[in-house]
């Protein structure tokens, strides 16, 4: 805590840049574990080591930290998602099996984990948003609309190629892996199975190669 503030630490990160991104970690591993209104102020401040006033400095209350942490959530989803269907779209042109080869990515990231996934941050929210402004509700309506219109994009440029053996709207299949993938954490988590996110991710792959292909080809 004495090191000059033209310091830079964690990752290039000046020392108030470090202090900040240190709260936030904390506040999300308190966030995810047992919600919203079970973490307080100052529990985060004593686990960040720092006064009250450097908490102050940087947020000007819960609401603003909530914003902050889900702003880092999609920020840091996003560029994951970027990553793996990026790599998928590399290692295939055609959009089906494209995006077969992503959810297999995504798949295989979530089966690494050593213990069962930490949680959501915008369902952590969802499950307390009248603690929240309409700032923060519409910022976590933003994440899930990213996800359905990340998805839906990757499903419309499918459809064109692959017309869809079944009757489905697009749109709901697309937020289909939004529902599976935070069903899958809360199974994983209840059970203490890490393999459970996984399996319902390949499970939503199989779905997909089903309504696409058909269970023939």
């Amino acid at each position: 805590m004495n090191a000059p503030m033209t310091l830079t630490s964690r990752k290039g990160m000046t020392r108030g840049e470090a202090t900040r991104d240190r709260i936030l970690e904390i506040a999300e591993a308190s966030v995810l574990a047992k919600g919203f209104s079970n973490t307080s102020i100052d529990e985060i401040i004593a686990a960040a080591e720092i006064t009250k006033s450097g908490f102050f400095y940087h947020f000007r209350d819960k609401t603003d930290l909530a914003k902050a942490l889900l702003e880092r959530f999609i920020h840091d989803d996003n560029a994951k998602l970027d990553a793996i269907f990026a790599r998928a779209r590399d290692l295939s042109d055609d959009p089906l099996h494209g995006f077969l080869i992503g959810l297999k990515l995504f798949a295989e990231m979530m089966a690494e984990l050593e213990t069962t996934h930490p949680g959501c941050m915008v369902a952590a929210v969802a499950y307390h948003d009248k603690q929240f402004n309409t700032e923060v509700r519409g910022l976590n309506a933003t994440a899930v609309l990213g996800w359905r219109s990340r998805f839906l994009a990757a499903l419309e440029e499918i459809a064109e190629q692959y017309p869809p053996r079944a009757d489905v709207n697009l749109s709901h299949l697309a937020d289909m892996l939004s529902a599976l993938a935070d069903g899958g954490i809360i199974l994983s988590r209840v059970l203490d199975q890490p393999r459970l996110l996984s399996e319902q991710i390949l499970l939503y792959r199989t779905f997909i190669r089903l309504v696409f292909i058909g269970a023939g080809d």
